[in-house]
């Protein structure tokens, strides 16, 4: 005989009011728990698919516009998951290879490969996958954060109105900008822009986070609550960081390429290709009058100005000419020697892993 879960109210005269039985008001529970047990189970499982390790594979990629600029010339990385930074000049090919990462444009040969995806060929699968932020990063000046926000995360796929208002709340806590969550885009400052844009690139939980040239105009403090906030993200994920500011690598990224001309010249962790200069950076005040007589008679990497005075930095095995000092070789030291092609072949150019 089929058990009744539900009996009349007696205790209200002339009403049928229906109260559950305790033994149905435990099958609700436990259905209750079973559903919020099986939810958990799937974020857990989302969670560990990403933060398992994987890479970003490129090999060979070339790009050639119509124009004959040369942008990718058989660029070949292997970025593995955490922050990796692409240092470059204006106009070494970053933002080509961004933007064909991102798959906004195609290259004209090569392959990339991130776990079992073909970045060139399956589109729609790395857009499932990718968060990216721009160089030129636009806005609805007259929106509000959490409005646009929220537009986002739907066109990402997030139909459920709850659990997009839930993800548009985090990822504005995240990104310290709950408190002008309904204030207009129009109205935010150049770092919170940027912020915003990485709230953006973050909806749908990225395996993939692309962002080209990120620091730029940021004022000190706005560059270190950046600079925090893409640490913190890069735990688990892979995001590149692309960028011509040295200490953005330094401060932030593990592995690192410096990329001219469309062609990768370095590649490694940023201690050890730094200790790759090691007794070999050398340094002398010279008068500037004397500037151009320094640059065609050393091999000098990069000149400054510090307090009215004008520093040579050169790349020697021993000093060049009376009064050089050897000065510890920073980061900085090898960008401008790959730069200027004074690094020999003793230097690692690639680092597979």
């Amino acid at each position: 005989m089929p058990r009744v879960c539900d009996r009349p109210n007696e205790s209200a005269p002339g009403r049928r009011r229906i109260q559950p039985t305790a033994e149905c008001a435990h099958d609700a529970m436990r259905k209750s728990i079973s559903l919020k047990l099986r939810a958990a189970k799937r974020v857990l499982s989302k969670l560990d698919e990403a933060s398992m390790p994987f890479a970003l594979t490129i090999n060979g990629l070339s790009k050639t516009y119509a124009n004959g600029v040369r942008a990718l010339d058989g660029v070949s990385l292997t970025i593995p998951t955490g922050m990796f930074g692409l240092l470059g000049p204006n106009g070494a090919g970053k933002s080509t290879l961004m933007r064909t990462l991102a798959t906004l444009q195609d290259a004209d040969a090569g392959t990339v490969r991130m776990g079992d995806i073909d970045v060139l060929r399956d589109k729609p699968a790395v857009r499932r996958t990718l968060g990216y932020l721009p160089q030129d990063f636009g806005v609805y000046p007259k929106v509000s954060a959490e409005e646009l926000l929220d537009h986002l995360a739907l066109l990402k796929g997030l139909t459920n109105r709850r659990e997009r208002a839930e993800t548009v709340a985090t990822l504005l806590r995240q990104t310290n900008l709950y408190d002008v969550r309904r204030k207009a885009l129009g109205g935010f400052s150049g770092g919170m822009r940027q912020r915003f844009g990485i709230a953006q690139a973050l909806l749908g939980n990225p395996r993939l986070i692309i962002v080209d040239e990120p620091t730029a105009g940021l004022d000190p403090e706005e560059r270190v609550r950046f600079h925090n906030l893409l640490a913190e993200i890069g735990e688990n994920v892979i995001v590149i960081l692309s960028t011509h500011i040295v200490s953005d690598v330094s401060d932030l990224c593990g592995r690192m390429a410096i990329i001219n001309k469309g062609r990768v010249l370095l590649a490694g962790r940023p201690t050890d290709l730094t200790q790759t200069l090691e007794h070999r950076v050398w340094q002398k005040v010279v008068d500037r009058a004397l500037l151009d007589e320094a640059r065609s008679s050393w091999p000098v990497i990069s000149t400054r100005l510090l307090a009215g005075r004008t520093l040579v930095n050169v790349v020697a095995d021993a000093a060049p000419a009376e009064g050089f000092v050897a000065v510890e070789p920073t980061l900085e030291d090898v960008y401008f020697a790959a730069i200027a092609g004074r690094l020999d072949a003793r230097e690692p150019v690639t680092d597979p892993a």
